[in-house]
């Protein structure tokens, strides 16, 4: 027994170095990424809470088509990190083939949605005209970047689970500042640029992906990078298809899940009235920014996890996902003390009315609980789970916690027993506080240890 403890004996500082390595950069476009959202909403909010709320609501289209890219990406980078961690560099060209194919055919999706049928998609989160009319042509010139943004996806993942995770933040970072840069230029009208309001933010954002894109491809001829082999574009093998789909179903299933509920949230709150829609717009954006942190370590994790069971080291990799879950308690806690820190600040930066702001506070007090939930599964699922190829858990424990209990809790909240909006808020995030024992149980199953590779 003494033997098989020092096999697995984790070298604490390899194990941060690595950890470290992988999660700052990662957090660090996370948390870029979030900051568009949060310029959106702060700039909108110095012109008008309609304008703001509206360009909030509009991008939860964004977001669901996030849910469809994110599945495929992450399920290319699962068998990407096990792979590269066993050195298969031809067979990681063909893992990032199959996400183009997959990440393209829902960009054009998402892209003809938003070009032809607009008010039709702002109509599923509000019936208020004014907010339709203004998301609407927000979503005219937001769809352009729909179009690209899969395709960025495909290399920035690659990236990441390619050693080359510095470079792929980097870029992220420089798109997402230029967003930043535009955003206030058209949304305002700055150096002669016409006032644009929404539809500057959305003109900006179309702007800052295609310079990513093209960023991404430019930097990704160097030698040591994993490019596309499109000399093997259509032949794409067989059975690694088939690993891929396999991968990518539950993901897709747990992510349409997530995302599709998170959307639902955002559309009960929205037909709770302007004020209730316009501060869970601003917590949306304080939620998003302070998960940046468990985001990086969780995609760290996966792609911890996934190196060492990719390479054989099944003993080790299990040692990691254990440390790593325990890791992501703390992260939770930190989590809850920084929404109560950063609470009185973020009530007094954007305009809102006075019941709007009351509500806004009691979303952030009800939130610092929910982050804890939100930070241990992260981690604990989407990252050492994940990584060792258990997809199928995610979606199962979506299905029970969210859509059997949280959502039905919301909808007869509001639209039969008419509680009050806090109330509300409150039911949609009793999901992730409430499946945690249900994840512990499942990581002490061990399912996710194993090689995934051929």
């Amino acid at each position: 027994m003494k033997q098989k403890k020092q096999e697995i004996a984790i070298n604490k500082k390899e194990f941060y170095r690595n950890l470290t390595r992988l999660a700052l950069p990662i957090s660090l476009q996370s948390l870029m990424l979030a900051s568009v959202a949060a310029g959106d909403a702060l700039m909108l909010g110095k012109v008008a809470q309609d304008e703001m709320t509206a360009v909030s609501l509009a991008t939860q289209i964004q977001f669901v088509q996030n849910m469809f890219l994110a599945a495929v990406t992450a399920a290319g980078a699962i068998l990407g990190a096990q792979y590269w961690g066993k050195g298969d560099r031809r067979t990681l060209q063909n893992v990032f083939n199959i996400m183009l194919w997959f990440c393209g055919v829902v960009s054009a999706i998402f892209f003809l949605a938003c070009e032809l049928l607009p008010e039709q998609l702002m109509r599923i989160f509000t019936h208020d005209a004014p907010l339709i009319e203004i998301g609407s042509s927000y979503l005219r010139i937001a769809g352009w970047s729909y179009l690209l943004t899969g395709i960025s996806q495909c290399y920035l993942t690659t990236m990441k689970v390619s050693e080359h995770v510095k470079p792929g933040a980097l870029i992220s970072s420089c798109a997402v500042v230029m967003n930043i840069c535009l955003n206030a230029v058209f949304i305002f009208g700055l150096f002669g640029a016409p006032r644009m309001q929404a539809r500057g933010a959305a003109l900006a954002t179309t702007i800052a992906r295609v310079v990513e894109l093209a960023l991404c491809i430019a930097v990704s001829m160097g030698t040591s990078y994993i490019r596309p082999a499109f000399d093997r574009f259509v032949r794409l093998p067989k059975q690694l298809r088939s690993d891929f789909i396999k991968q990518c179903l539950p993901l897709m299933g747990g992510s349409l899940c997530w995302g599709i509920g998170f959307t639902s949230y955002t559309a009960i709150m929205g037909h709770m009235g302007t004020d209730a829609a316009a501060a869970n717009s601003v917590a949306a954006v304080v939620r998003d920014l302070i998960c940046c942190m468990c985001n990086g370590i969780g995609s760290a994790a996966g792609i911890m996890v996934g190196n060492e069971l990719g390479g054989g080291r099944l003993e080790m990799g299990k040692a990691y996902g254990i440390k790593l879950k325990n890791i992501s308690y703390v992260i939770g806690l930190i989590s809850t003390a920084l929404v109560l820190a950063v609470t009185p600040v973020v009530v007094k930066m954007v305009i809102l009315t006075d019941q709007a702001r009351g509500y806004l506070t009691g979303m952030m007090v009800i939130m610092s609980v929910y982050m804890i939930g939100r930070c241990v599964n992260t981690v604990t699922i989407n990252g050492v789970l994940d990584g060792g190829g258990d997809t199928i858990f995610d979606m199962y424990s979506l299905i029970v916690s969210m859509w059997l209990i949280a959502i039905p809790l919301a909808l007869v909240g509001a639209f039969v027993l008419h509680w009050s909006p806090l109330a509300v808020y409150a039911c949609t995030c009793l999901d992730e506080v409430g499946k945690i024992p249900w994840v512990m149980i499942r990581v002490r199953k061990y399912k996710w240890v194993q090689d995934l590779t051929r």
